[in-house]
């Protein structure tokens, strides 16, 4: 047993935790990779948000979370899985205002018809109350999302990377659209200043599904 897993914050053991996250990881994987390359994945994931997470307490989900989107970049690059479906990934700073109020929006108006990441260049702690309280009004709810780094394996699996404000520090994959959008930054910002940003974004997801021609369905 990869004894990477066995691994705890303070008090906090979360070794169980993760264990069980692999279980049920190799449940939906294990066809495809064998369970020593899931577990590297998971303790993999759970390093890349452990120095950063502000409530502990949640690592486990938010680390089943982010390696099962790994799994899935890294099945769609090496050819094991092949829907079809167009894949978007949405680049910023922190990962706690732009690049996760459009992963909402993506999901909300695109639903199964496209894959969706975010990440960021610096994540943050958390994700901006600002944004969270902004898509709330529009009937989305990201307050479950959490700040993340972009890994290797997501940005080469994007079909298209759409930027926003990480200037050199956005990585490059051959291959991918790449499309910047000149948004301002919410951080630190009231809910009032995010409402105009957030409208803003609403309209550029919808644009781009429809470029590529995926109707986008109708918010609330």
């Amino acid at each position: 047993m990869n004894t990477s897993l066995s691994t705890s914050i303070g008090s906090l053991d979360f070794s169980a935790a993760l264990y069980e996250s692999v279980d049920r990881l190799a449940a939906e994987f294990g066809d495809r990779y064998a369970r020593d390359t899931i577990e590297r994945m998971v303790a993999s994931s759970y390093e890349q948000l452990a120095e950063g997470a502000r409530v502990p307490t949640y690592l486990p989900l938010m680390t089943e979370r982010f390696a099962r989107d790994r799994l899935r970049a890294l099945a769609k690059l090496e050819g094991h899985h092949a829907d079809g479906l167009p894949t978007v990934l949405f680049l910023c700073v922190h990962n706690a205002g732009r690049s996760q109020m459009a992963l909402g929006f993506l999901q909300a108006m695109a639903g199964d018809r496209v894959m969706g990441w975010s990440g960021g260049s610096e994540p943050g702690p958390s994700v901006n109350p600002a944004a969270v309280q902004a898509m709330a009004e529009r009937g989305i709810d990201i307050a479950r999302e959490y700040p993340k780094p972009w890994t290797d394996e997501i940005v080469r699996a994007a079909d298209v990377v759409v930027t926003m404000g990480c200037g050199d520090e956005c990585p490059y994959a051959p291959g991918a659209r790449y499309v910047d959008w000149p948004l301002e930054d919410p951080a630190g910002q009231g809910v009032e200043a995010v409402r105009p940003i957030a409208a803003e974004i609403e309209q550029r997801v919808r644009d781009l599904l429809v470029e590529l021609d995926v109707r986008p369905a109708p918010l609330a």
